[in-house]
């Protein structure tokens, strides 16, 4: 389990719905719909689903790269809030992403889990996943800067 820089257990600073309304006002041009939905949130993971539309495949009907990048992106984001609290000066300092299989146009789920949460950086791991979480579509490790 993860725990904050003091190796402390975490502890949630907002519930999934007021992770949803910060990803809103954090992101006021994206559409809500392409943002996801939170679907759980507990100390140290949150899970969030994904509906692609027709703006988000590649040819052969496969949900394209940089929107799977954006979702770990954005899980990544949404958990630290969840637990650092709604400040919108966290910055992306290092993502990596491994494709594991393509992702059809469906529902797709990122679970964000928290590997560290300090004062100045955060770390991540997403694991993109379809209809089973133990077959992967993609697994990322997301570093954030902290204000």
């Amino acid at each position: 389990m993860a725990s904050s820089s003091g190796g402390s257990p975490l502890t949630l600073r907002l519930t999934a719905e007021e992770v949803t309304g910060f990803l809103t006002a954090a992101f006021p041009a994206s559409d809500p719909a392409k943002l996801g939905e939170v679907v759980s949130l507990t100390p140290g993971h949150l899970r969030i689903r994904l509906d692609p539309d027709a703006s988000t495949l590649r040819p052969g009907n496969i949900v394209s790269g940089p929107t799977l990048m954006t979702l770990a992106d954005l899980a990544a984001y949404a958990v630290i809030a969840a637990h650092h609290g709604p400040e919108q000066m966290a910055v992306t300092n290092a993502l990596s992403i491994t494709f594991l299989r393509p992702c059809n146009h469906r529902a797709v789920f990122a679970d964000a889990r928290l590997l560290k949460l300090g004062r100045r950086l955060a770390s991540v791991d997403v694991r993109i996943w379809q209809d089973s979480e133990d077959r992967l579509i993609a697994q990322s490790t997301v570093g954030y800067a902290l204000p």
